[in-house]
Formats: C-alpha cells, structure tokens, sequence
C-alpha cells in the first residue's frame, strides 16, 4: 500500500470515528420531553398517548431522539436529508436579528421547521400518521433551538470545529455542551429530570409573539460568552455555564409542555 492510500485510509477512519453532535444528546433532549410530560394538560396527554400509541408508548421521552435517529435508519435517508437543516440556525452576525430569507432560506432552519411541524400536529384533517410524524419532530426542535449552539453566529458548525481541552482530553465546543457537562453531576436522564423539575418554576423571557423566533434569537445572543478562553473548559467553565444549560433545558420543558397543551388541548 502507497503512502499517500494509507494515509487516505487513515483519514477515512479517523472520519468515521467522529460521534456525532446531537443537540443535548439522547439524555438531554429526553429531560426536555420527561419535564414537558410532567406539565401536560390532561386533554394535551390524552392526545400525546393517542398519537403515540402505535409507537408502543404514551411518553414524550420515548420519541425525543427519533428525529437524529432517522439518519441512521437506510430507509428513512430522503426525510433525513429534507429536515436536517431544520435543527439549527446560522445567523449572520452577533446582533442575532433573526431574518428568513437570509437566515432561513427556503425554510431550511429550526425556526421554520417548528412553524411547520406545530402547524400539522394541531392540524385535525392531517392524518394521525402525519401528526404523529410532526409531534416527535415538534419535541425535539424545542429541545435543539434552546441548545445555544444550535443557533450561533460563527461559521464554526455550531462549535463543532472550535476544539477545547475538556477533563484533560481534546474535544469540542458543541460536544461539551450537547453532553458533557451534563454528565458531569453523575444522574441518569430519568434523575436529571426530577432533580430539575424539584426546581422553583424557571423565568419565561417575553417572547413577543413570536416564540420560535424568540427563542433562536435568546440562544444566539448566549453563544457570545460560550466560548472559554484557551479553548479550556475547566471547573471555573462548569461552575458559570453549568447552571446556564439546565435553565435551558428548563426553559425548553416549560415552553413545549405549553405549546402542547395550546396545540393539542
């Protein structure tokens, strides 16, 4: 073998290797579902349970990550590819001015697949086949546009490519937040869930009547102070940003519980 083929083999390896960047991770976005699911209305779960029930569960929890999973299903690659632009936003600057046709354009964003997907799950004349499509892709949105890095600002693939030293070992940005530091306290998703919903009631900022937007713009303006000088996440790191990312996850439990139960109610 040449040096230059076992060098594109390696190359090809060290692909292959790299985890994927899920907004939260699986555990994440199933606190998200698991603190939605606590604040259901009773008509809003009495829904929930219908449209799940083909799906052999009644829990938000259970479908939270099908929306990534899809990219690994050989027969679900065409939806794949149609939505996932839809769990993020790249804006063009700081300001975090959210405008569609730059910012979203032909509504490849996660801002236009919420108003899509809301829009079919509280649509009757939709199939329940299709509402229930929209309901596990409604759970996980929420969860992705309240990740911060899922709506930055640098062209650095949401943090995937900004690389930090974190618990002495080389990682990234986006890695650090979709899991990292959420493992961190040691709970599996189910405790993690409860210790958080023990919680006083977390704040809602106005949305201005316009939620999906509000909460791309919310995550976009946090990402300014995300990133840690000499790219080292260390315990002065998790002692600030920590409790920032479980108030948003918080904040994405409350929110979809309330869309729910407008949606569905």
């Amino acid at each position: 073998m040449t040096a230059l083929r076992r060098n594109a083999v390696f190359l090809l390896a060290c692909l292959l290797l790299v985890p994927k960047a899920y907004a939260w991770g699986p555990d994440g976005h199933r606190i998200v579902a698991e603190l939605a699911q606590r604040h259901l209305s009773p008509a809003a779960e009495a829904q929930v349970e219908r449209l799940l029930a083909p799906e052999h569960t009644g829990r938000l929890a259970d479908v939270a990550t099908w929306a990534d999973d899809v990219q690994d299903d050989p027969s679900q690659q065409a939806l794949w590819k149609a939505t996932r632009a839809m769990h993020y936003i790249n804006f063009a600057n700081r300001d975090c001015d959210y405008q569609p046709p730059r910012d979203c354009r032909q509504g490849r964003c996660v801002v236009a697949g919420l108003q899509h997907y809301v829009a079919v799950l509280g649509d009757r004349n939709q199939s329940d086949a299709a509402r229930r499509e929209a309901l596990k892709f409604v759970v996980h949105l929420v969860g992705d546009v309240h990740q911060p890095l899922h709506a930055g600002y640098r062209p650095d693939k949401g943090g995937n490519t900004y690389q930090v030293q974190f618990q002495g070992k080389g990682s990234n940005l986006h890695r650090v937040w979709d899991s990292g530091m959420l493992r961190t306290r040691g709970l599996d998703w189910q405790h993690y869930a409860q210790k958080l919903d023990a919680r006083p009631m977390v704040a809602l900022p106005p949305d201005g009547g316009t939620p999906f937007v509000a909460w791309a713009e919310e995550s976009c303006r946090m990402t300014r102070d995300l990133y840690p000088d000499g790219h080292t996440v260390g315990a002065s790191y998790l002692e600030a940003e920590l409790p920032l990312a479980e108030q948003r996850l918080r904040q994405a439990g409350r929110r979809l519980a309330q869309l729910l139960n407008r949606t569905l109610g």
